[in-house]
């Protein structure tokens, strides 16, 4: 503590270790404070009108786009515009922030690389920091790492990906730092720090702070989001539209409301991103108390569902409309070591996921990992001769309804779904209760996301007492049995604290809005 000169009112309880004292500065801090001050009462009103849209929900109420914005989708207005090295973002990928990875993602080929604080990284305190520092040296140039195993030494390349940063959604806390005894929020903390120490080596490197915006379910959020940049560009006397977003659409709420996401921050953004998982957790976590609304396993909820492709085409169609890129979704799977059967029919689900995004239109994809890239670039280079497709491809011939968005997905409900959920959302949370929020299982890599799908699964097929195919009713009885078989086989690490965690938020009475809120609680009590 004695390291640091903190602004008045900002309360600092984590560790500071060798070089966070570089990221945890008096003048960084001071924007960090001043963004909480002025927008963090706004940020739980928010949440709370989240809530408050959850209630008309449970009551049988339906979804629809807004007719108080109906002017704003009438209109013939479009973004700012696009910085050049943002043309062309054909292939994605993401990971966590630390420093291996960091190398890895900006060497891989990428177009682009999203350095993940949200749902890619447990948010403890070594990782938030660590990856400031890595994220800084990256944009440097002075980034490196030599594994201490191996003695296998990185570098960055000369030429690498355009670096863009997942600060963490609006919904967690940083709860090592507080200001006038509040906890801030972890977007803002994320989001300031990473634009303080960025923004003029970014310059110097002819790029920009470019961020992807997680997590949101109204247009007001993107204003919040949109005076929050306004705020601190002007602190620190950026112009107007330095900083670039992305936003993801990935709840069943926000699919409603692209166009006035994209008006709320047309000066500060450049495209939208189909956020597949997470919006398949969104669509059962907004009816989960609606019996009609019960979803069938996991595995049979693809894009190639109509209620996700209605929303994939309106992303396309609206982004094209508005001058802004439309990016596809996540590819999960990783290649399959020893089983050259099994690794192909893998690779031939990505590549035809891929093909399906660049005949529809979408301007470029995302993929977990390195091996993938080549893949979704190949199918992008022969689909997509150009930059992207705003122009080539407007898709005026898309019309989606309400009913669209809310069809309800066909496909089996199966028991070894139930415990393939249970293995997963297990497994995953046990990792990040060690730290890790990026983990590879069963051949797909899993994060938050995912994980959120499986317990969110659970819960409902829980409360309504769903019927597998076989006709078996699952009964809390028949849960607790199942579960108890499953858990019974993982053991050591942080697997007590999971099976426990894991089962309070299947059986909870009342929902868990983010099943990385209670693990958060976790790690701080565990001094993480």
């Amino acid at each position: 503590m004695s390291t640091l000169d903190l602004p008045h009112g900002m309360e600092i309880t984590g560790p500071i270790k060798p070089g966070y004292e570089t990221i945890l500065t008096r003048e960084a801090l001071e924007l960090v404070a001043k963004l909480h001050r002025a927008f963090d009462g706004t940020r739980k009103e928010l949440l709370a009108e989240r809530a408050a849209r959850q209630v008309d929900l449970d009551r049988g109420l339906g979804l629809d786009f807004l007719p108080e914005t109906a002017e704003i989708r009438k209109g013939d207005w479009t973004i700012r515009g696009t910085p050049e090295d943002l043309q062309d973002r054909r292939v994605e990928i993401t990971g966590p922030v630390d420093r291996k990875m960091v190398i890895n993602a900006l060497n891989s080929g990428a177009s682009c690389f999203m350095a993940d604080f949200e749902d890619a990284s447990t948010p403890t305190w070594d990782n938030m920091i660590g990856g400031q520092i890595n994220l800084r040296a990256a944009n440097r140039r002075e980034i490196d790492f030599t594994d201490e195993v191996t003695g296998k030494a990185y570098k960055l390349n000369e030429n690498h990906a355009v670096l863009l940063v997942r600060p963490r959604g609006w919904h967690l806390d940083e709860a090592h730092v507080l200001v006038d005894k509040s906890r801030v929020s972890g977007s803002i903390f994320d989001f300031a720090l990473y634009l303080f120490h960025n923004h003029a080596a970014l310059k110097k490197g002819h790029s920009g702070p470019y961020y992807y915006l997680p997590k949101m379910e109204h247009y007001l959020e993107a204003r919040l989001w949109n005076d929050v940049i306004s705020m601190a560009q002007e602190h620190l006397g950026l112009p107007v539209g330095t900083v670039k977003s992305t936003v993801l659409i990935e709840t069943i709420t926000a699919a409603f409301q692209m166009d006035e996401i994209l008006y709320e921050l047309r000066d500060h953004i450049v495209g939208l991103n189909c956020g597949r998982w997470d919006y398949i957790f969104s669509f059962i976590k907004k009816f989960r108390n609606r019996p009609e609304f019960v979803l069938p396993d996991r595995s049979a909820v693809g894009m190639t569902q109509p209620f996700m492709r209605a929303y994939s085409q309106l992303c396309i169609k609206t982004c094209h409309r508005r001058g802004a890129h439309a990016m596809g979704g996540m590819a999960a799977q990783i290649p399959i070591k020893g089983d050259e059967a099994a690794n192909k029919a893998a690779m031939d689900k990505v590549r035809a996921d891929k093909t399906r995004e660049a005949t529809d239109g979408h301007d470029g994809t995302w993929v977990a990992h390195p091996a993938l890239v080549p893949i979704a670039k190949a199918v992008f280079d022969e689909i997509m001769p150009g930059a992207n497709q705003i122009a080539a491809k407007p898709r005026h011939d898309v019309e989606v309804s309400a009913a669209d968005l809310l069809a309800l997905p066909e496909g089996p409900r199966t028991e070894a779904e139930l415990r393939a959920n249970i293995r997963v959302g297990l497994q995953y949370l046990e990792a990040w209760l060690r730290g890790l929020g990026c983990v590879p299982l069963y051949n797909l890599m899993e994060d938050a996301a995912t994980a959120e799908i499986s317990r969110a699964q659970i819960w409902q097929q829980l409360r309504h007492k769903a019927r597998f195919d076989d006709g078996v009713e699952l009964s809390p009885s028949l849960f607790e049995t199942i579960y108890k078989q499953e858990t019974s086989r993982f053991t050591g690490g942080a697997f007590d604290r999971a099976i426990e965690l894991f089962h309070e938020m299947c059986v909870a009475e009342d929902f868990p809005a983010f099943l990385t809120t209670p693990a958060y609680e976790a790690i701080v009590e565990a001094g993480m």
